[in-house]
């Protein structure tokens, strides 16, 4: 399978890549010359925050079990023949993962084998195993863990800082749930939120140390499908702006009293965030044009990836649009930046247009004229 691969220099590491597997997952590659280690994190942009979603097959938005990104993350490292730690322990790497508010990554560090350890993180966690039996176990693991993290000091002024600053917004919610909250979590459950974020195109991994560039894809060709379409609305909640309480106290045994302070706030505009960034020293007029110039590519290839547009076609029928100061919706310009698609595909073909055509013409709206 080929792959679109951009190389960056950087005078502090070196060549780097940003690699576009044909699968659909985005690759990140450090090669480290005189390392002796590697080291790999396979990621999705999924985490605890992520309770209310809507997919292209969803009427309306779904609520999740507050804690199932966690949950999910545990339960990957099974399969139905033995664990992937159990698979590591072969190799000799050393694996780990983590869910945060925003991402769940799976990690390995080896300083030997490491197309073998990089075959079974890209593995098990695009093979997952759920069953009632094993969900149902580790209810009880995952519970203990939360009362574990009840005790954990850091922790609870951390949460307790949350909860007086937010009502409604989810990252007030322990990133592992609540007991009540995991033991509404299914099987079923699981493998529904595993096909809407575990997407590659929705995915990142990242590699650095001793590693080479075509072992890494070597191990991507062979171990990855291309993936379906990637498309999740994430629902928002009404947060007010005004804290919840101003002050929390907790009593928990501790050498020294622990403290977090927070300052709530409404969400900048982009001008405003700008405008925060800008000092004495700031060429006003040349950053405002490369703080534009970023954030439009940005959204632009967030479009063409989410849509799997074709790349220079997209581009080069924005320039024009923007030039001629319209969205041409009409004749075949619009047909050359859409993927292959069959033309004898009905309501298929229609609908990925119009959806396209809404994407790019918000997009034009947005920044014309800045």
């Amino acid at each position: 399978m080929s792959c679109e691969i951009e190389k960056t220099e950087s005078r502090r590491f070196g060549t780097l890549y940003r690699i576009k597997h044909p699968s659909g997952l985005t690759i990140l590659l450090s090669p480290m010359e005189g390392f002796k280690s590697s080291y790999a994190l396979f990621g999705t942009a999924y985490g605890s925050v992520d309770t209310l979603i809507k997919t292209d097959r969803d009427g309306d938005f779904v609520k999740l079990p507050e804690g199932i990104a966690h949950y999910l993350e545990h339960k990957l490292f099974e399969s139905e023949e033995c664990s992937a730690f159990e698979r590591y322990a072969k190799t000799g790497a050393s694996a780990n993962a983590f869910t945060a508010f925003d991402r769940t990554a799976y990690l390995f560090s080896c300083s030997d084998n490491f197309a073998e350890s990089l075959e079974i993180l890209l593995d098990f966690v695009t093979h997952p195993y759920f069953t009632a039996e094993t969900v149902a176990k580790e209810q009880g693991i995952i519970g203990q863990e939360i009362r574990m993290y009840d005790d954990s000091a850091d922790w609870r002024v951390l949460f307790n800082l949350l909860c007086a600053l937010y009502s409604k917004n989810p990252v007030r919610i322990d990133i592992a749930g609540t007991q009540e909250s995991i033991s509404h979590i299914t099987a079923e459950l699981l493998y529904k939120c595993y096909d809407k974020f575990y997407n590659l195109h929705n995915m990142v991994l990242a590699v650095a140390g001793n590693v080479d560039v075509d072992e890494v894809i070597a191990v991507a060709d062979k171990i990855l499908k291309p993936a379906e379409p990637f498309f999740v609305e994430r629902g928002s909640c009404d947060e007010p702006e005004n804290v919840v309480q101003s002050y929390v106290e907790q009593h928990l045994p501790v050498s020294v009293p622990m403290f977090d302070i927070g300052f709530k706030g409404r969400a900048g505009t982009e001008r405003e965030n700008f405008i925060g960034s800008v000092n004495a020293d700031t060429d006003v007029e040349k950053s405002w044009k490369d703080f534009v110039r970023q954030r439009k590519d940005e959204d632009l290839k967030e479009i063409i990836d989410s849509e799997h547009l074709k790349p220079q076609e997209t581009r080069t029928f924005m320039d024009n649009s923007f030039r001629d100061g319209q969205v041409r919706t009409t004749g075949t310009d619009i047909d050359k930046i859409l993927p292959p698609m069959s033309r004898f595909g009905g309501g298929n073909r229609q609908e990925k247009k119009r959806t396209v055509i809404e994407k790019i013409q918000s997009f034009f709206e947005r920044y014309f004229g800045l």
